[in-house]
């Protein structure tokens, strides 16, 4: 039993710590399915105990953690991840280019840059200048004394350099990408999970307050239905006093 050992504070009877009492949780008022946890783990907790907040997470986690298991067996990290965010409220949700962004070395940054450049119109249309460039000179000014005479053979390696070059640069680029999606794979599934949990723990919480207000609708209505029953019964006559 929870005792109090100052006006505005209060022993969690679970914890042993003081809280206020808005801190503080009645039994009464947890989900059926929570409430029988707790008890099954401290029988000795009469009807009308309160615990605080804090334990009531922890009962909280310990039941989603048994949950989990109970329907998807052995939980992962991703699933502990979720049932530790619980616990703590944290958010799963948050900025995953500036935390992948954040531990990119030198040669993933240059990959990005290069693969970025070299898939865009402003690297094309300077290829193509380069191009003509090479073919101009080689064909009409230099002519007899072109450094790479018709069929530009000179022109077709730096080609193949360029190509050989940057085929890996842009596949590094790419499996940065395919990591950054399984990142957000990974991270929407344990926001849909967590989401899950949720709504699933809102609805119940819901149909136990509406069982509670329907039982109290009831005692309220029978309570009426007593008091005019009582005022619609006929009074006994009284005795009259003896002389």
């Amino acid at each position: 039993m929870s005792t109090h050992s100052s006006p505005s504070r209060v022993i969690c009877p679970i914890s042993g710590k003081l809280y206020r009492p808005n801190e503080l949780v009645p039994l009464a008022s947890l989900r059926p399915a929570l409430a029988k946890m707790v008890r099954d783990q401290h029988p000795e907790l009469p009807e009308e105990s309160a615990i605080s907040r804090d334990v009531v997470n922890e009962f909280r986690t310990q039941f989603v953690r048994r949950t989990l298991e109970d329907e998807r067996g052995d939980i992962g990290d991703l699933e502990a991840q979720v049932v530790e965010s619980l616990r703590e409220r944290e958010l799963l949700s948050h900025e995953l280019d500036v935390e992948i962004d954040r531990h990119l070395s030198i040669g993933q940054r240059l990959a990005d840059r290069v693969a970025a450049f070299g898939g865009s119109w402003t690297f094309i249309l300077i290829f193509m200048a380069v191009l003509a460039v090479w073919i101009g000179f080689n064909t009409w000014i230099l002519r007899s004394r072109a450094f790479d005479p018709y069929p530009y053979i000179l022109m077709n390696l730096v080609l193949s350099c360029i190509a050989a070059l940057q085929a890996p640069v842009i596949m590094m680029s790419q499996n940065r990408t395919t990591t950054r999606d399984r990142v957000q794979a990974r991270n929407d599934y344990q926001i849909n999970l967590k989401a899950e949990l949720e709504i699933r723990h809102l609805h119940e919480k819901m149909d136990h307050l509406l069982k509670q207000q329907h039982s109290r609708l009831l005692e309220i209505h029978q309570i009426q239905i007593d008091l005019l029953t009582e005022l619609q019964s006929p009074r006994r006559p009284d005795r009259p006093k003896a002389t």
